[in-house]
């Protein structure tokens, strides 16, 4: 891969100043190698943010672009909007961070990745849990055959969200609820340890609430692999099982001292995100005592860690870790989740990699 030499901190602009992209924003000015070149939001919120952190601040991305030479742009706007701005920094050439989901459907997405591929711009989905320093020293475990064959895994994420965050009207709608906005996290992980998923079947309840939307989801899925898994999840529940206030990767969340993912093998299992390794001494036998040992990680932030690698990306120094189509191939599951969840039916996966035409389209 072709790569240039970085003389100057990389010029990045910010589309979206909600709270993902102010975090983003806030990670750009802490980063040595990059720095924040614009903020891109035609909102008065957005305009003072910037101007309170000394941040050139413009309505549109054609207004940016005409100001500023940019190297990149992160896309944190709403999931509606990520087709459309994405496709505006592809068209100019720039790499791209998209946040997560990588579009509102699967259709938009297959667009988008399409046009990526066409044009050779680098497109990196965030999916930052993948930066996690326990997710890569969980994947080593796992790739290195420390559990033996890999057979069955479970992921919870139950929270308890308060009244006001659904004071936000698109929160008690259609796409609101766990299954898009939090499970997508889980499934994405599952999808990096396990690999493709062949079929889900999954149920969803708004007991809690009767909003338009589930509060509760349980879902089974079943990987290529022949792994099983199930991932079950609320909003509405009061508990310390979930990434959230397991991982201590947002300080906002209470870190809690339990676990939210247990992966079980023939030779061993693992929790995470504590990374205690269960195994027998000798042979499996359940009458004997497991011997515990605990995963070394060195923790950082995975936001920072995905700001790094993207810089590396923007200086063609690496592939995307997260690429468009594996934030398509996580969209995919999703709705095959929500169909499952709305039809009460197993649905297949179709996450094949696309057939070569032999040229280009």
């Amino acid at each position: 891969m072709a790569t240039h030499q970085q003389t100057a901190a990389l010029k990045i602009a910010v589309m979206g100043a909600g709270l993902i992209g102010r975090r983003h924003v806030e990670g750009i000015m802490l980063e040595p190698q990059a720095m924040a070149a614009a903020i891109i939001d035609p909102s008065s919120s957005a305009r003072d943010f910037a101007s309170a952190k000394n941040i050139a601040w413009f309505p549109s991305f054609k207004q940016a672009g005409d100001k500023i030479a940019l190297d990149g742009v992160i896309i944190a706007t709403p999931n509606q909007l990520h087709l459309e701005n994405a496709l505006e920094a592809i068209h100019a050439g720039l790499p791209t961070l998209v946040e997560k989901p990588i579009a509102h459907n699967a259709d938009a997405a297959e667009i988008l990745v399409r046009e990526a591929e066409k044009t050779g711009v680098p497109i990196l989905v965030g999916h930052h849990r993948r930066h996690n320093p326990v997710i890569r020293a969980a994947k080593r475990v796992l790739d290195d055959g420390r559990l033996g064959k890999i057979l069955m895994a479970h992921g919870n994420f139950w929270v308890a969200k308060p009244d006001d965050y659904f004071d936000t009207q698109w929160r008690r709608e259609a796409g609101g609820g766990p299954i898009l906005i939090n499970l997508i996290h889980d499934v994405d992980l599952f999808r990096f340890f396990f690999g493709e998923v062949e079929s889900v079947h999954a149920m969803q309840a708004n007991l809690a609430r009767a909003h338009a939307v589930e509060d509760t989801v349980v879902v089974v899925l079943r990987f290529d692999s022949g792994v099983l898994a199930t991932l079950s999840g609320s909003d509405a529940v009061a508990s310390p099982w979930s990434w959230e206030m397991t991982a201590g990767e947002n300080l906002v969340f209470p870190r809690q001292d339990q676990l939210c993912y247990q992966i079980g093998g023939t030779a061993g299992s693992l929790s995470i995100p504590q990374l205690t390794l269960w195994t027998n001494a000798s042979k499996p036998n359940w009458l004997e005592r497991l011997a515990e040992e605990q995963v070394h990680f060195t923790p950082a932030d995975p936001l920072a860690v995905q700001l790094k690698h993207f810089c590396d990306v923007i200086c063609r120094k690496a592939d995307p870790l997260v690429t468009g189509r594996e934030g398509l191939a996580t969209l995919r599951v999703i709705e095959a989740i929500k169909l499952s969840a709305e039809t009460g039916q197993t649905v297949h996966v179709n996450n094949r990699p696309p057939a070569r035409s032999g040229h280009d389209d």
